[in-house]
């Protein structure tokens, strides 16, 4: 979620009221997602992991959701929201040690990138 954020703002930050959030986050952000994101150039180290929840019951214009629904039980839903899309991705944390780990991180970081890419240039 941090690493979509950030690639939002750096694309179209200008035309899109950008936040991220996480049904159950980590109090701070990833530290290999701050790391990948510099290699493209964007600083997401500033960022702050925040709760799905303190969001709820706001009018939203579009939600990306970055799990896939059919694996994961803890996918939020806004009732609010006006358009909902559903890029499933694979958690990279799950990997087994810390150098996969950074090269999942970096295949999800460019999977956000091309989607991102592709929701600027459809809905901006």
């Amino acid at each position: 979620a941090q690493m979509a954020e950030g690639v939002l703002r750096d694309l179209a930050g200008d035309r899109f009221e950008v936040m991220s959030a996480g049904y159950e986050p980590s109090r701070e952000i990833c530290r290999d997602a701050v790391e990948v994101m510099r290699e493209v150039g964007i600083d997401i180290s500033g960022q702050r992991p925040k709760k799905t929840g303190d969001f709820l019951g706001q009018r939203i214009g579009y939600v990306v959701t970055l799990c896939d629904r059919e694996k994961e039980r803890s996918c939020p839903i806004f009732a609010g929201a006006l358009w909902r899309l559903i890029w499933p991705l694979e958690d990279p944390l799950l990997a087994d040690s810390p150098d996969e780990r950074l090269a999942a991180v970096r295949r999800a970081r460019d999977e956000i990138r091309r989607r991102v890419v592709e929701f600027v240039s459809e809905h901006a």
